[in-house]
């Protein structure tokens, strides 16, 4: 699991902007690839930084990196702790949550769309795109949206520029350590 995977899918997390990012990172070991998570997680958790494999699946791992801090925040939103609810998560803890989700990915014939909740997406959105409004969609950036577009759009830009800073610095010989804002 390379920096530049890290910085080019998950610079919006590092900068402290958002919940959570997930990308797919292919591996020829498994036994590396939990490797490579302990040796980001010795790095990053005491930034406020953790990394999970959600799920190992034909030499593919869907990484999970996230801010626990601000989940725990975001799960307590009324819509979503409903939603997750209805979806069956016992909210006793945001951990406890992402291995009930875990679970579902790994189960479940369809992809448990609810996931948005635990990257930050607003819970509208989630809930709007989970309901099938194809026709309400407003706008699609990092994700559908079915709520307040003009926020949305900030918040794109935002995740966009982050993104590319980051990877300026990164390419000038910062590493993914520094360029994590602590929190």
């Amino acid at each position: 699991m390379s920096e530049e995977l890290i910085i080019r899918h998950c610079s919006p997390t590092l900068a402290g902007m958002k919940t959570g990012n997930m990308f797919i990172c292919y591996y020829s070991d498994i036994h590396e690839m939990r490797s490579a998570v302990r040796y980001w997680n010795r790095l990053l958790t005491k930034k406020g930084v953790r990394i999970l494999p959600l799920q190992f699946h034909n030499s593919r791992a869907m990484i999970y990196i996230y801010r626990p801090a601000r989940l725990y925040h975001d799960l307590q939103d009324k819509s979503a702790f409903k939603l997750l609810r209805e979806k069956g998560y016992i909210m006793n803890t945001p951990e406890r949550c992402i291995i009930q989700l875990m679970r579902r990915i790994n189960e479940c014939e369809e992809f448990p769309h609810e996931i948005g909740l635990f990257l930050g997406y607003p819970p509208e959105d989630v809930c709007g795109f989970i309901e099938g409004k194809k026709q309400g969609c407003k706008f699609s950036g990092c994700w559908k949206v079915y709520g307040d577009e003009e926020n949305a759009r900030k918040t794109f830009e935002k995740y966009k520029n982050v993104t590319r800073i980051y990877y300026k610095q990164y390419a000038k010989g910062k590493s993914v350590e520094r360029l994590t804002v602590a929190g």
